[in-house]
């Protein structure tokens, strides 16, 4: 009798993971008329996941440089291309629309040094460093037409993620206008983020490699702005008008990573998206560490 009241007691009590999800369907219902979508991945515990629209697709914005990061490892691992090869570097790219040259402005790249070296050799490494770690769009254009766009989505594919597809690179205008954009969804992302922390997105030493890369980003104001200072985070941000998103894993300590994918958009206040991204990331932080 007693074990049965307390079967029906348990039954009764919401789990861990649906209190979170109710923690942060609360906090995004805050902000009126925002699209959010969050995928979160314990990966010492395969329970222990949660999924809130995890496959509505956004503009990927920035957050495509890390399939194109894992393209170009995988190219290295297959004796295709040197991470160690100088290209010249060049500010003219190729419309995806017509094949029409355009170019990228310094001032709306978040690495502008880099066009300073405009004419000169770069290392295909440190170009893919700064790709990632100050989210450099002259240094993505050159790493894409490198790789191919088209190998990077299919190798998203291989790696299960179904609908994230990098079609282009960054400031394709006439792309932009007829909807040729690089999507992604929370999910995809999380599958993504998941296979490098599990050595699977490539080579052991290139996967390796990839997260010291991500270890080493430069813009933290959103996932880990939300988690104790000092919490290693691998993590790639996106940010376009109206979109902010950070793809994560982070190590807390003395206890398995995780991956946390937050992505947002319709929420013209990029400090309130923000804000809402720090505090989504700060109860996913105290679910785990609970």
């Amino acid at each position: 009798m007693f074990s049965t009241a307390l079967l029906l007691l348990l039954a009764a009590t919401p789990s861990g993971t649906e209190t979170l999800r109710a923690s942060l369907q609360e906090r995004i219902a805050q902000v009126k008329g925002a699209s959010v979508a969050v995928a979160f991945q314990h990966l010492g515990d395969s329970k222990d996941s949660l999924f809130l629209e995890a496959d509505r697709s956004f503009h990927a914005a920035s957050t495509m440089k890390v399939p194109v990061m894992i393209e170009l490892f995988r190219q290295a691992d297959s004796g295709k291309l040197s991470l160690d090869q100088p290209v010249t570097l060049a500010n003219q790219f190729a419309s995806i629309v017509d094949g029409s040259p355009y170019s990228l402005e310094a001032k709306d790249d978040e690495d502008a040094a880099l066009y300073e070296r405009l004419g000169k050799p770069v290392p295909v490494r440190e170009l893919v460093k700064r790709m990632i770690t100050r989210s450099s769009n002259l240094a993505t254009n050159t790493v894409i037409a490198l790789v191919d766009p088209k190998r990077v989505t299919k190798t998203l594919r291989s790696l299960g993620a179904r609908q994230m597809a990098v079609l282009r690179g960054v400031e394709d205008g006439k792309a932009y206008e007829k909807g040729l954009n690089n999507t992604t969804t929370a999910r995809d992302l999380a599958t993504v983020m998941a296979a490098i922390e599990r050595g699977q997105a490539a080579s052991p030493a290139s996967t390796k490699a990839m997260r010291s890369i991500l270890l080493a980003q430069e813009l933290n104001q959103e996932i880990p702005a939300g988690l104790p200072a000092g919490t290693p985070v691998a993590h790639k941000t996106g940010q376009i008008s109206g979109v902010l998103h950070d793809a994560a894993i982070v190590y807390p300590s003395g206890r398995s990573p995780y991956v946390l994918v937050v992505l947002t958009s319709g929420i013209p206040d990029e400090k309130v998206a923000r804000a809402l991204i720090v505090e989504l990331s700060r109860r996913v932080y105290a679910h785990v560490t609970r």
